[in-house]
């Protein structure tokens, strides 16, 4: 609908050209006049300038990978609630296969104004990605934080899980159920995150197995981050005698399921399972997933902390903030073999 500017006048108690010069920019109103010609946009129902929507001073953004794996939107659910309660708008951008890109969100993002970003998950996690990209963005003059995987090179707040630590966690359970030959699913060997837990998944084989590093080399298994990534990596650690495995997220742990299952196997009386996250729903699945669980209302509520605290000026120290992971033993881990 096309805004009149005799009726906004009307309503507004100023002349056509003062409205004029409000929507169109221009300077040499009053504060006042110009609230008022807003209020009365509002009031009559037309939509206001992009340039001169007062929500815009308050848009976050949060770009995350997908959200097909449920830890995305878990993510997304406590940064959008804690900012709403700030007194901010949050803007879920999420990538495409094929379509739009980190680098395409970050600039939508921008040219709409927002007052900071939060990256979950994103190329700062890619240690063959080039991190110049979050530079060009502090240049323009936008805060951002980023969460799950440290780039050492750029100067932002990090949020992060303890993702050495939940490796560790999730062997020194199996270990102690008596399993002796534990395998590791992970995705791309070029993510932080996969980095850091394949030093905690060897240094607790050394620790509570004797397994030297070289002997773990074969138990790790790449693939992706997906339900058939993990059976695919599944098949592979159990044809290489695992009895204990060992997943990156829980959706390839439903995968290590599957393929445990297809090899005529059962979980866990055959073959124990530990997924990582603790997914919404994930104790619901059959069987319940033991799982090391990231505690996201924490680092959601850090990360945007964070974020506002840079907003304001006051720029929250440009480091490393590590969240210590929880291992939940449900129904996927049991006993190691006899014998």
């Amino acid at each position: 609908m096309t805004a009149r500017l005799v009726d906004i006048a009307a309503q507004a108690g100023v002349s056509e050209a003062t409205v004029s010069r409000v929507l169109n920019g221009k300077p040499g109103v009053a504060a006042s006049t110009r609230e008022s010609v807003l209020a009365a946009l509002d009031v009559l129902g037309y939509e206001r300038p992009v340039r001169l929507r007062r929500r815009s001073e308050g848009l976050v953004g949060l770009i995350t990978p997908e959200l097909d794996n449920p830890i995305f939107p878990a993510f997304a659910q406590v940064v959008a609630q804690d900012l709403t309660r700030r007194g901010y708008t949050p803007v879920l951008a999420t990538q495409t296969p094929g379509g739009s890109t980190e680098d395409d969100l970050t600039e939508m993002l921008v040219e709409r104004g927002v007052s900071g970003i939060v990256f979950v998950s994103g190329l700062h996690a890619d240690t063959t990605a080039d991190t110049g990209r979050y530079e060009v963005l502090r240049a323009k003059g936008v805060p951002f934080v980023l969460v799950n995987g440290h780039a050492p090179g750029v100067a932002a707040p990090f949020v992060s899980t303890d993702d050495r630590a939940a490796a560790r966690l999730a062997v020194g359970h199996l270990a102690a159920l008596g399993h002796t030959r534990i395998g590791l699913a992970v995705g791309p060997r070029r993510f932080v995150p996969v980095i850091r837990k394949i030093e905690g998944f060897r240094q607790a084989l050394y620790e509570h197995l004797g397994v030297p590093e070289a002997g773990a080399t074969e138990l790790v298994q790449h693939s992706l981050f997906t339900l058939e990534g993990g059976q695919a990596a599944a098949a592979t650690l159990l044809a290489r005698g695992c009895t204990g495995i060992v997943c990156a997220s829980d959706m390839m742990a439903l995968g290590a399921i599957r393929a445990a299952r297809e090899a005529g196997l059962r979980v866990p009386d055959d073959v124990s399972v530990v997924g990582f996250d603790d997914s919404p729903l994930i104790a619901f699945t059959d069987p319940p997933l033991t799982t090391v669980r990231q505690p996201v209302h924490a680092m959601g509520q850090a990360a945007v902390r964070a974020l506002l605290e840079e907003v304001a000026g006051t720029p929250a120290p440009h480091d490393e903030f590590l969240f210590l992971p929880e291992l939940v033993v449900r129904g996927s881990t049991g006993a190691g073999p006899k014998g």
